[in-house]
């Protein structure tokens, strides 16, 4: 045996990186590397990486047997950040450097054929895997998605060349000034409707809109961004982490705008909740503290909106594989926007609808019951005037609904730490006075509520829902107690008229 080395790296695992030992052995034998461990396509294919960039750098490739094991061999590896440290591994078991500068490193990059380091997806998430590791991270020097985290050491390499000199650049992540986000002052009139996109913002509550073609659904949704508050430290790097293991652009989770995702109808069901090979995070894992809005909603494939029914509840999403479960977090807002009907005109007042029965009921039973029941805020959306319209641009700003989200978030704040935090899910188990008494419900409305749910036939989990949008209204009020005119609101929002 000519040399050995062990050098520490990992692979991503959903969106959580995992600790992989690269074990490199150099034997006599027939000349040639091969690597094992459960490597996929992207691993294998970093022998002709390796042997390129190790020459181009001014090094010798041993004219010997190379063996490199990936370490647990039950784990699956994947991806071509494994180049990096399988090339330190060979150079330093061959002798050609030392092996004392990458004692205590996670090493994860991939390498160009002239011995270039390039960034692989889930930067964030190594870095991470070392910090609670307790290693410093070799990573290439322009990695972008790495953040200055707390008790963990960055340590950037531009090219293998760079080892003769033994300088190593300190990597800093690159952070992009978000675009200008839109306003409600843009969208004319809609009063009611930004009324329930305060309430959505201070409660965290899910919302659907239903309306004719250019009503301005979608409009009010790419708006709800601009009112709710700023990711805090720990849901940034909760949140890139999610986007580093996708491969996406962390600039705007950095500067701590929330995420606002707008997937096409079309989208598969794993592009959705996650999955593939590798297993990624979809999009409501990408809309985690964040938004997440099906525009034309009803366009969606049923099972595909049927999958969102468990994430919805969990606030987490659980894939299975061959290989083991993984779990990836998915709390959002659902926001949808759908027509009426096919043509879009059920129930207007000015054009008249084209659909049959069959037409209308296949269209809304898209949807489902059991998925509407789990989404908070349902309203119409109608057409707004032709002076809203054209003077659109004097209406209420999104500064000024904000300031009504962060008061109505204060004063939550407060009123959990001084009685107590509310029940806004179904917990199992729970009697329905406990449910009242902690969200300080008064008498008079819960006897609204009594007879609003009885004349409705409404479900345990819409009443529920109910007491969760008049406990939100109440604390928009500063209100410690729920009284009826927040659960006549809440109910009105909860129970939308269906159109004939």
């Amino acid at each position: 045996m000519l040399g050995v080395c062990n050098i520490t790296s990992a692979t991503i695992r959903g969106v959580e990186a995992k600790l992989v030992r690269v074990e490199v052995s150099i034997n006599s034998g027939v000349v040639g590397m091969s690597i094992v461990g459960m490597p996929d396509a992207a691993v294998q294919e970093a022998r002709e990486r390796v042997r390129a960039a190790i020459r181009a750098c001014g090094y010798q490739m041993p004219p010997y047997r190379i063996v490199v094991n990936l370490a647990p061999g039950s784990l699956k590896k994947t991806g071509s950040g494994f180049d990096l440290p399988i090339a330190l591994g060979i150079l330093i078991a061959s002798g050609q450097i030392p092996p004392e500068p990458l004692e205590g490193k996670l090493v994860v990059g991939e390498l160009s054929l002239d011995g270039r380091t390039r960034e692989v997806p889930g930067m964030l998430s190594f870095e991470i895997c070392a910090r609670n590791a307790g290693l410093s991270f070799l990573c290439p020097a322009n990695a972008s998605s790495v953040m200055e985290i707390e008790g963990v050491q960055l340590v950037g390499i531009g090219s293998l060349a760079d080892l003769h000199t033994g300088e190593f650049d300190i990597p800093r992540g690159s952070v992009r000034e978000p675009a200008t986000t839109h306003d409600f002052r843009e969208v004319g009139g809609h009063e009611l409707a930004k009324r329930a996109f305060q309430i959505a913002a201070t409660g965290g509550h899910g919302l659907m809109m239903v309306g004719p073609p250019g009503s301005g659904k979608t409009m009010l949704a790419e708006r709800l961004p601009s009112i709710l508050p700023d990711l805090n430290e720990a849901e940034r790097l909760e949140t890139a982490q999610i986007y580093s293991a996708a491969g996406e652009d962390i600039s705007s989770v950095v500067c701590g705008i929330r995420p606002f995702r707008h997937p096409h109808h079309s989208i598969s069901t794993a592009g959705l909740l996650g999955g593939g090979s590798p297993v990624r995070p979809g999009e409501v894992s990408l809309a985690h503290n964040g938004v997440l809005f099906l525009d034309e909603v009803s366009q969606f494939s049923r099972a595909t909106l049927q999958g969102l029914r468990q994430p919805m509840e969990d606030r987490k999403i659980t894939i299975v594989r061959a290989e083991g479960a993984f779990t990836m977090p998915a709390q959002f807002m659902l926001v949808t926007a759908s027509n009426p009907c096919p043509c879009g005109y059920l129930g207007d007042p000015e054009i008249q609808c084209r659909c049959s029965e069959a037409e209308i009921i296949a269209y809304q039973g898209k949807l489902g019951g059991p998925l509407i029941d789990r989404i908070d805020l349902q309203l119409d959306v109608w057409r707004t005037s032709f002076e809203n319209v054209v003077h659109a641009g004097s209406d209420i700003s999104s500064s000024k609904l904000r300031e009504g989200v962060n008061r109505g978030r204060e004063f939550r704040s407060w009123r959990e730490a001084e009685f107590g935090v509310s029940v806004h899910r179904v917990d199992k188990g729970e009697p329905m006075p406990d449910l009242l008494a902690r969200n300080h419900v008064d008498r008079a409305a819960e006897q609204f509520l009594r007879e609003a749910a009885y004349n409705n036939a409404m479900s345990g989990r819409s009443i529920v829902r109910t007491v969760g949008i008049a406990r939100t209204i109440a604390d928009m009020d500063e209100s410690v107690e729920v009284k009826t005119e927040h659960m006549a609101e809440a109910f009105a929002f909860r129970l939308r008229e269906v159109a004939k």
